[in-house]
């Protein structure tokens, strides 16, 4: 049976059942080849949904059925009019030059760059000249249906091979999934010996995305998730004004329950705080931005090393004392 796949035929031969990591058969859905497990897994729109039930939070008939999952609908064309007339109070200062940085490494060791994202169903702040460049080639996965989605999969079980990967990106996403450092893991297996992360996470950013919202990290917190990880940089994308203009907005929020009034706070919050956030241009490399900061980056390869605790603690370049 002949199905439209939004995949290259090298990479369905990289794809693995994410319950129990064995090999597919393809014949109209992705048929577990494993005896003991023998689950299949629809293709909606082209588009495979391999989910792992047992432990994502999400279901495979939500996808069939074409219902929302982290996203909510589609805002109408007068809300998007209103939202560019809106100044926004957030502002990422390093992610451009981070993936620049990224991609240069990524293709000083490979022609070819095979580069998983994560959250990937829309294009992440900075990243439009990576996309661009003709010789990396993307698989943009989510556990949503969205622009860009080419898999719809939970990083707490990737679909795939070990060591499938020269690069994976997951920016705004650990703090969406229930259990980050199992995704880590999942992160490390797919990544190959001398493979490279890219990831940007909250440190002082209120609720977003609602009941798909669960941790924070600090800068130490952060590296101890990429404990697997050697280091290449690490520090605050988004600085202390941006978390201060979040802060401010979500307690004037604070005060209101309806929707309509909340969106009107948020207009009013955002002429009347936009202006903190360049002040970032000036505080994202000061040692005490990394106990303020409103996101935190991590740069890193693969490593067999585990960075213990004891080291952690020695990499503190914050200036809170003890």
């Amino acid at each position: 049976m002949q199905v439209h796949i939004k995949l290259e035929e090298d990479i369905l031969q990289k794809l693995r059942c994410p319950i129990c990591k064995s090999n597919f058969e393809l014949d109209g859905s992705f048929h577990c080849l494993n005896a003991q497990c023998r689950t299949s897994f629809p293709i909606v729109d082209g588009i495979p949904i391999l989910i792992n039930e047992a432990s994502s939070l999400f279901r495979i008939q939500d996808y069939i059925n074409h219902r929302n999952t982290t996203w909510g609908l589609p805002s109408s064309k007068a809300e998007r009019i209103a939202a560019k007339l809106v100044p926004d109070i957030s502002q990422n200062i390093k992610a451009q030059g981070n993936y620049a940085k990224f991609f240069q490494l990524l293709l000083r060791e490979h022609p070819e760059p095979l580069v998983l994202v994560v959250g990937g169903s829309v294009v992440g702040k900075g990243m439009e000249n990576g996309l661009s460049l003709s010789s990396v080639r993307f698989i943009e996965s989510d556990v949503s249906f969205g622009p860009r989605t080419a898999l719809v999969c939970d990083t707490h079980d990737l679909p795939f091979d070990n060591g499938t990967f020269d690069g994976v990106i997951a920016q705004a996403v650990l703090e969406h999934v229930v259990d980050p450092h199992r995704c880590v893991e999942e992160i490390h297996r797919v990544l190959k010996a001398d493979g490279l992360v890219y990831a940007e996470t909250p440190f002082i950013q209120q609720v977003h995305m609602g009941r798909y919202d669960f941790t924070r990290f600090t800068h130490l917190g952060h590296r101890r998730l990429f404990r697997w990880f050697e280091e290449i940089s690490s520090g605050a994308v988004c600085g202390p004004g941006m978390a201060l203009a979040w802060s401010y907005y979500f307690f004037l929020r604070s005060f209101v329950k309806s929707e309509l009034v909340r969106k009107t706070v948020y207009a009013f919050a955002s002429f009347t705080s936009f202006w903190l956030k360049y002040f970032d241009y000036y505080l994202i490399d000061n040692p005490a931005a990394l106990d303020a900061a409103s996101a935190f980056y991590f740069l890193g390869r693969r490593a067999t090393h585990t960075l213990s605790d004891q080291e952690l603690i020695k990499l503190f370049k914050g200036c809170s004392p003890p």
